[in-house]
């Protein structure tokens, strides 16, 4: 087992599955049950989620809304999702807590790192939602924040392709992928990692990324073991 402490980062959009927008249960049944093979073996999970297959506050921006707005709302998004993520992992027997940088008690505790790193050291999944609980964030930029407070060996950007291509393997065939790369080369090509915000984060404070494939079965517990999945930033 290469790492103790993760950071996995999910997109929202990867939760949708096969549908258009919302929440797809067995691509959540499927994350769930990767997650706790890696948290059987010993690792402890950190994890933020993204909100875009609910709502993008960069969207309302463009329909004429404010942004602080949309960026509220967005987070709210992630709430949701993290909810979801939360009820899927229980219901395959992993001990979890959810922690939002914005107050709602109802359903969640609020983000104190102190508190966050002993339900880690307890084996338990801790949740990150509601971003870092500032519009103009992305949750790109909480899962560097959350990742650097924990104190994780390295951030999991799990997306729907298997690494940092040349250009966006999607819609360009001759896309070629790079297994591992410095900071300052993704600076100097303007590979699209993260947001800068996150990424100059991460490379102020020495915290490796790892893009991969996490809708590919067994590629989180490949990645866990050191194995050469995805693309390496370090």
């Amino acid at each position: 087992m290469k790492y103790k402490r993760i950071l996995l980062k999910l997109s929202g959009e990867a939760l949708m599955g096969q549908k258009q927008f919302g929440i797809d249960n067995n691509r959540l049944v499927q994350y769930a049950k990767e997650i706790k093979e890696i948290s059987d073996s010993g690792v402890e999970i950190g994890i933020v989620i993204g909100g875009g297959n609910i709502f993008r506050g960069v969207q309302a921006e463009l329909g004429g809304m404010e942004r602080t707005q949309g960026d509220y709302m967005g987070m709210l998004a992630t709430m949701i999702n993290s909810m979801a993520l939360q009820a899927a992992l229980e219901s395959v027997g992993v001990d979890t807590r959810l922690q939002s940088a914005i107050e709602m008690k109802q359903i969640s505790e609020p983000f104190i790192k102190r508190r966050a790193v002993r339900h880690l050291e307890k084996g338990r999944i801790v949740i990150f939602g509601a971003g870092t609980g500032n519009p103009y964030f992305t949750t790109d930029s909480a899962a560097s924040l959350r990742a650097i407070e924990i104190d994780a060996d390295v951030i999991l950007k799990g997306t729907r392709v298997d690494g940092i291509y040349t250009s966006d393997p999607e819609k360009d065939s001759s896309a070629t992928k790079y297994d591992s790369l410095t900071f300052d080369q993704v600076y100097d090509m303007k590979l699209n990692v993260m947001d800068m915000t996150a990424f100059t984060l991460c490379r102020e404070n020495n915290v490796p990324i790892i893009v991969f494939n996490m809708n590919e079965s067994g590629n989180l517990n490949k990645v866990i073991n050191g194995d050469k999945i995805g693309t390496l930033v370090a």
